[in-house]
């Protein structure tokens, strides 16, 4: 059953997953109108390992990747809808300034997965290779990007 948490619980499991000798795998992204990709996505990143984390990406870095009308959904809802889901082990809230590599870098540091998997059209590719590296962790794509099917594809056929 997946649990919404937050980092300073998941800095606090990190020692007994490792200790477990666990692989732990994260994931991230803003997940606003989940759709097969997504489950997809989730599917194939908890098939690589035991233990899967996936951030969520607060509603004010949604605003700034996306624009002012995003997200749809407020960042309790998305959390609450990937719990649903049961794919992950773990859902939790990113930090607001997670958009400064620094802070991404630290919060791997800390968290130490060995695994982070991403879409092979994921943003920052070549840093995400070199922060993963500090833990001898590795990126692993799992799941092709499917233009066709997005969220906001989605908002736009709505709209249509």
């Amino acid at each position: 059953m997946t649990q919404i948490t937050d980092i300073d619980h998941l800095y606090q499991l990190r020692a007994s997953l490792h200790f477990q000798g666990k692989t732990i795998v994260l994931a991230s992204g803003v997940f606003d109108l989940l759709h097969q990709e997504h489950q997809k996505f989730l599917t194939q990143a908890k098939a690589v390992g035991d233990i899967l984390l996936v951030g969520l990406e607060t509603d004010a870095r949604v605003r700034q990747m996306k624009g002012e009308d995003r997200p749809l959904n407020p960042l309790s809802i998305r959390l609450a809808n990937l719990a649903k889901l049961n794919l992950a082990d773990y859902v939790f809230a990113l930090p607001d300034n997670f958009g400064h590599s620094k802070v991404r870098q630290d919060f791997v540091l800390k968290l130490h997965p060995h695994i982070l998997a991403v879409s092979d059209q994921a943003p920052y590719f070549g840093e995400k290779q070199r922060i993963m590296k500090l833990v001898d962790g590795q990126v692993l794509i799992v799941h092709p990007y499917n233009p066709a099917i997005s969220t906001t594809k989605l908002i736009s056929k709505k709209q249509t």
